[in-house]
């Protein structure tokens, strides 16, 4: 069984195919972090040792035993109150407005199946292979019950953590922290990789040595945020794409969150994740709950490959849902880059006419479709069609779009309003916006209170009219600022912490209202790009526009950085216009092309503008992507080189989950006079197959071992590909 529970020793065991993670309920009821990491069958509980610690704090059941103190112990779910001056997961301020708890266990469960968690998104299982350990803590003084969840996907090697908090009491109580997952290692000298960035520049790989002290990474922004993305490697300082061991961390929630690694006086590290404890503060009525969001953590002892590979999996199959969850999606178009806010239905039918005719398959309308959007300073809010700018309805425009053989979609932003439109005039206490403060724009706009179920239920009313009257296949779904002036206008929502989180309910209504209505419609998320590219929008947008930027040499860092902890198949990527409109610079279109290619391949340009050599260059990016798209949703992915330390090119590869067929992707920065010849190992192959190249055959052993060398190519930013298929087994 993936989850074992031996009485005698008082130690639960999760198990996967290929990890054990294990934990003991001590003589004082506390729970105790003993080991994760490479499958073991034994209790590991020795692990765990006793001494007297100078200035570490006992329990009052331990009496003159001072070996015991929880300020040392590893433990599955730390709170303030216990003696420990390490960082905690959990803390609470009772009516007396005094902080602490005492947390024991009171009793566990343990169910056949994945546990769901109520109006948030979190990792399915459809076989019901999965099994779920509930862990129930008490706080008797407090009446307060603790629920730590725990869902194993044996085959996977994935376990899922979340807590559920229960106020028991006639008193109301208040969260000041309620953190989702820990762990605690008794050893080991880590490095912490993250992913930070800055709008049009995001997730770059930045391997941070973890001393004594405390690195955390969080966002405050009300997003997960362009800045740092909820996905965390802690690895052993010598860990390689193909050796060591590291620990992934996934928070699936796309609001504030905060990551800390700390190592402890005795070189001790815990590794925590959960929603931002800034500013939180979450006052719980009486039997009233709070759910801490899922957090997905994986182990691989074979390095940073091993570990993308087990999340993308799981992020493929066991978070994205609905139609488009494995199937390829529509090549499409988008207008933004080739008109801007300056369109009509004639602009638009050329770009589609042009499109359709080299073999693109949707047509997307982006912003300033809609009120009196004609710029970015007002018209937000007001989901009405503005027939006078399309010269039709929205219906005419996406029928005669659709004529063309032809799939048709559409860009909103539900949760923006623009103080200069009829929704604000109307109901200006809607948006966030502190009394008697003026308020923080940004991009001329305020953030709708999404907390409130009124304010979603118009926005629901108002777009879902607009899609029920027109032919529409696909939402691209954008949210363009930060979050400031948390304020909500609704009597007991005084706390930012508690109106941002339920704010991200708000926004997991939408969008679950919105696919429940429209099972086949393709919802894309955005923000700025990639400002919530996270687990939890995935759970309702199979992709995400990666980044705003869309030069295809920014697009290398960004996808890399991206490739850690999400599948290919989830990344929004096109081939757009040069000069590139955010960098400047000059790519050519084939290596624009292969670099879109790795993801949700699509265009962001006016083909008619483009010469009949690159139309033709069109029509064979198309094919090749139809080919191949199998490899690049499907295939496992594979980085070939480290695209932040080698500066002369950036190689990654795709192979079947038979390893029968495989594509290789290249990009050369530059070229140098009587350069060094270069070659590249690819991976992932069967050893003793026999691959054609060219009509040449290697074995997979020597491709693996001694490599290809890379074609000499002159210019700068040029790409090429490489496709091999298993001809025979030796």
């Amino acid at each position: 069984m993936a989850i074992l529970w031996d009485k005698k020793n008082k130690v639960f065991s999760l198990n996967t195919k290929n990890t054990t993670y294990q934990m003991k309920i001590d003589k004082f009821g506390f729970l105790l972090h003993n080991y994760y990491g490479e499958k073991l069958s034994n209790d590991t509980s020795y692990l765990v040792q006793y001494q007297d610690r100078g200035f570490s704090g006992n329990p009052y059941e331990a009496e003159n035993d001072r070996t015991y103190s929880l300020d040392v112990l590893s433990q599955e779910y730390p709170f303030h109150g216990s003696g420990d001056y390490r960082k905690t997961a959990f803390d609470v301020i009772d009516s007396n407005n005094t902080s602490g708890c005492d947390l024991r266990l009171d009793s566990y469960e343990i169910i056949q199946g994945k546990y769901t968690l109520n109006d948030l998104p979190a990792v399915y299982s459809d076989d019901n292979k999965a099994m779920t350990l509930i862990i129930n803590l008490v706080d008797t003084r407090l009446d307060l019950k603790v629920q730590l969840y725990y869902g194993v996907f044996e085959d996977e090697d994935i376990i899922t953590r979340a807590a559920k908090i229960t106020n028991g009491s006639d008193k109301k109580i208040t969260l000041s922290k309620a953190l989702s997952a820990n762990l605690d290692f008794l050893t080991g000298d880590f490095d912490l990789i993250h992913f930070h960035g800055r709008h049009a520049g995001e997730r770059t790989m930045e391997r941070t040595h973890i001393e004594h002290g405390a690195f955390s990474i969080c966002s405050r922004r009300g997003t997960s945020s362009h800045q740092h993305n909820p996905f965390v490697i802690l690895s052993e300082y010598d860990t390689t794409e193909h050796f060591g061991n590291c620990y992934g961390m996934s928070f699936v929630y796309s609001g504030n969150f905060e990551c800390t690694a700390e190592k402890d006086q005795y070189g001790q590290t815990r590794l925590s994740m959960g929603v931002l404890s800034e500013r939180f503060n979450y006052d719980l009525e009486p039997n009233e709950s709070f759910l801490a969001p899922e957090v997905i953590m994986c182990f691989s002892n074979s390095g940073f490959e091993t570990l993308s590979h087990k999340y993308h999996h799981i992020i493929r199959h066991n978070v994205c849902r609905g139609e488009y969850k494995l199937k390829r999606r529509p090549i499409l178009i988008n207008n933004w880059e080739a008109t801007y806010f300056d369109f009509d239905g004639e602009k638009l039918y050329n770009i589609a006419k042009q499109a359709s005719e080299l073999g693109v398959e949707m047509m997307v309308l982006d912003d300033g479709w809609f009120g009196s959007r004609n710029d970015d300073n007002q018209g937000l809010g007001d989901w009405w069609v503005n027939e006078k700018k399309l010269q039709g309805s929205l219906r005419e425009v996406s029928e005669k779009i659709c004529s063309l053989d032809m799939k048709f979609g559409l860009w909103i932003e539900p949760e923006m309003v623009n103080e200069n439109s009829d929704l604000y005039r109307n109901h200006p206490d809607w948006a966030f916006t502190i009394p008697n403060k003026k308020p923080i724009r940004s991009r001329n706009q305020l953030v709708l209170d999404f907390s409130r179920k009124e304010v979603v239920d118009y926005i629901c009313d108002s777009i879902f009219k607009v899609i029920d009257d027109a032919k529409i296949s696909y939402i691209k779904m954008d949210m363009n600022r930060s979050i400031n002036d948390v304020y909500s206008a609704v009597k007991g929502n005084s706390s930012e912490g508690k109106i941002l989180y339920k704010y991200m309910l708000g926004v997991y209504d939408f969008m679950e209202r919105l696919l429940s209505r429209y099972p086949n419609i393709l919802l894309e998320g955005c923000s700025g790009g990639g400002g919530r590219f996270d687990a939890g929008m995935m759970y309702y947008s199979p992709q995400i526009w990666c980044s705003d930027n869309t030069d295809a040499v920014s697009r290398l860092h960004i996808q890399y950085g991206t490739s850690f902890g999400y599948p290919i198949s989830t990344v929004g990527s096109h081939v757009s216009t040069v000069p590139n409109h955010q960098t400047g610079r000059v790519v050519d279109f084939n290596t624009r092309g292969i670099v879109a290619m790795a993801g949700s391949f699509g265009y962001e340009l006016d083909l008619n503008l483009i010469s009949d050599e690159e139309k033709e260059q069109v029509k064979s990016q198309i094919e090749n992507y139809k080919k191949y798209w199998h490899l690049l949703h499907n295939g496992k992915y594979y980085r070939l080189t480290n695209c932040e330390n080698d500066h002369n090119k950036v190689a990654w590869q795709f192979v079947s989950e038979d390893k029968n067929e495989t594509l290789v992707q290249i990009v050369k920065y530059d070229t140098h006079c009587n350069a060094p010849i270069q070659y590249i190992k690819l991976r992932g192959l069967n050893a003793d197959c026999e691959y054609e190249l060219d009509g040449n055959l290697y074995f997979g052993s020597t491709l693996m071992n001694a490599g290809l060398p890379v074609k000499p190519i002159n210019g700068e930013y040029k790409a090429y590909e490489l496709h091999l298929i298993c001809k025979k087994v030796k």
